[in-house]
């Protein structure tokens, strides 16, 4: 018999990788260039080339036994750390050093090193919903309590009234993700003053430490001259966790890191303790050829005006056929206001044209669905026409 809590987590197991192996089942019926997947956040920009220069590089002149071998430390390649301090250092005016980045297997191994090292069973994770669902599991994998805080439609930014409200004694952590998988919504610099400013207050009122984990992975892909705030720079107690998934697109190299400044609260015993925590989680170190890949690309970007052409031409094409939703400022999803109240049975309608949407709920924000447009812009364009036919059944 598997584990009682492994029992809840197979039963509410991603709705979007159903979703896309639900796309391959149809692509192999009708043919992958008549099924339109937009289920999967699956960056469809190849890597810079400088990346694959790099891999050449490294095979051909690092001793091979020290490349493909562990790392003297947990937390990463010392220089390969200082790289990645240092690049932030200029970016951003922060004062990291290589001592404050741990290395990390993506930024979802980055989120579970850190909610490993920080939560005790009871203590509370705040999200803004909508919100990236897995939070519920890596929360969950630590016996932590997840609360939400509900959607504010308006505008997708937080709804601080209401997360005031909701923080205790018990909050231990407040995750945001921004620019913001599902909605595409890149808080503002005016959001991030406010929340820090309400989470100063409550550590002041329960004398407890409250940190702020910032989930980066689209930071760079963000369009239309839009700047994505900094959030330790606002906030003392603020952990960044950050993937190179997107912005070289390299998803399944799983390689990213964790930024934990001097000024958080702990520092040394959080930074100490994140670096076990790497290891006890089974990922001992992050991967030792990707690590030294990203020191050698940290100023390359993906190509980002594939992406904006997509988003364009996807957010114009839906609203031409009267559907609604929120111009994304970054990332690669559209997040579109279902025609009815159960957006589930809206998705069930788009299977029939073969399209492939997630529902909202899935997110903790039902009545929506979510479209990522990181797919071929053919994809885009033939699609239109069946979303042309879906709406017909509702407009």
């Amino acid at each position: 018999m598997i584990a009682e809590k492994m029992k809840g987590m197979v039963a509410n197991s991603s709705a979007i990788r159903a979703m896309f192996e639900e796309g391959n089942r149809l692509a192999g019926i009708y043919g992958a260039e008549n099924v339109y997947d937009f289920s999967l956040g699956n960056p469809n920009v190849a890597a810079p080339e400088a990346v694959k220069q790099a891999i050449l590089e490294l095979l051909e002149d690092e001793d091979p036994v020290v490349l493909h071998g562990y790392t003297n430390s947990n937390s990463g390649y010392a220089d390969v750390r200082q790289a990645v301090a240092e690049s932030l250092n200029e970016r951003f005016g922060t004062g990291f050093e290589g001592k404050n980045i741990v290395m990390t297997v993506g930024a979802a191994g980055g989120l579970n090193v850190i909610l490993k090292t920080l939560i005790n069973p009871g203590d509370e994770v705040i999200v803004f919903a909508p919100y990236f669902g897995e939070y519920r599991s890596y929360t969950n994998n630590y016996d932590g309590v997840l609360v939400e805080i509900s959607p504010n439609t308006a505008d997708f930014q937080p709804k601080l009234d209401e997360f005031e409200e909701k923080i205790t004694a018990k909050t231990k952590a407040v995750i945001v993700n921004t620019p913001n998988n599902p909605t595409g919504v890149v808080y503002s610099e005016e959001t991030i003053k406010k929340l820090a400013a309400v989470m100063e207050k409550k550590q002041k009122e329960y004398g407890t430490e409250i940190y702020l984990i910032s989930d980066e992975p689209y930071r760079e892909l963000v369009y239309d001259g839009v700047e994505v705030p900094y959030l330790t720079k606002y906030y003392a107690n603020t952990i960044v966790g950050y993937s190179y998934s997107k912005s070289l697109s390299l998803p399944g190299e799983r390689i990213g890191y964790l930024v934990i400044p001097d000024e958080a609260a702990d520092s040394e015993a959080v930074l100490s303790a994140a670096n076990v925590a790497n290891r006890i989680l089974g990922f001992v170190n992050a991967p030792t050829l990707q690590q030294k890949i990203v020191k050698k690309c940290l100023k390359e970007k993906t190509d980002i005006s594939y992406y904006n052409r997509n988003r364009e031409a996807l957010y114009q094409g839906l609203a031409d056929c009267g559907f609604s939703c929120i111009k994304p400022e970054g990332a690669f999803y559209l997040f579109v206001k279902s025609p009815v109240e159960d957006e589930k049975e809206f998705c069930a309608a788009g299977k029939k044209y073969h399209i492939l949407m997630v529902p909202g709920s899935s997110f903790g924000c039902p009545g929506y669905v979510r479209l990522a447009y990181c797919v071929s812009y053919e994809t885009i364009i033939n699609s239109l026409p069946k979303f042309a036919e879906l709406a017909k059944e509702y407009f």
